[in-house]
């Protein structure tokens, strides 16, 4: 019983942590394209031979 007074706050803890950064990515714009980041890995230019 004494082990749930440790784990309880520790599980919130982390819980919170979680919605914070969660809510630090969303409003920082992390999610705003989800779709064009894997097509630049396809579509970079090759470097230009000097």
């Amino acid at each position: 019983m004494e082990m749930l007074y440790v784990l309880l706050p520790v599980a919130l803890g982390f819980v919170l942590a979680a919605i914070v950064t969660f809510r630090w990515a969303v409003r920082n714009g992390q999610y705003d394209d989800l779709d064009t980041p894997p097509y630049r890995a396809l579509l970079d230019e090759e470097e230009k031979a000097s």
